[in-house]
């Protein structure tokens, strides 16, 4: 399997722009996997954000619930992200069954927010 994130790496804090995962090698809809994204802002730790489920349906962080939004798009085997905050990126797939322990990832991407 292989994750690949794209988008835009500048974004205004008024504008909405979507992070998208592009996966190969295996289905977003595969029965019990996740697909999960998590960020790195500057000079912090990695942070599990959220994720989608090989049915569709979406879990979040409690802290971040009310800022984060993840969709998919089954026919071009992606998913998306509309961050907010300065960070680097990652999307990532789940181990079978474990919303919370991945083992590929994306190389991730950087996102700089600012006027």
């Amino acid at each position: 399997v292989q994750l690949q994130e794209s988008g835009p790496g500048l974004v205004k804090p008024s504008q909405t722009l979507s992070l998208t995962c592009t996966v190969s090698g295996g289905s977003i809809i595969t029965t019990s996997y996740y697909w999960t994204w998590i960020r790195q802002p500057p000079g912090k730790g990695l942070e599990w954000m959220g994720a989608i489920s090989y049915s569709g349906s979406t879990y979040y962080s409690p802290s971040l619930k009310s800022r984060t939004s993840i969709s998919r798009d089954t026919s071009k085997n992606q998913f998306t992200l509309k961050p907010e905050d300065t960070a680097v990126y990652y999307c990532a797939k789940s181990v079978y069954s474990n919303i919370w322990a991945v083992d590929y990832w994306g190389q991730g991407t950087q996102v700089t927010v600012s006027s």
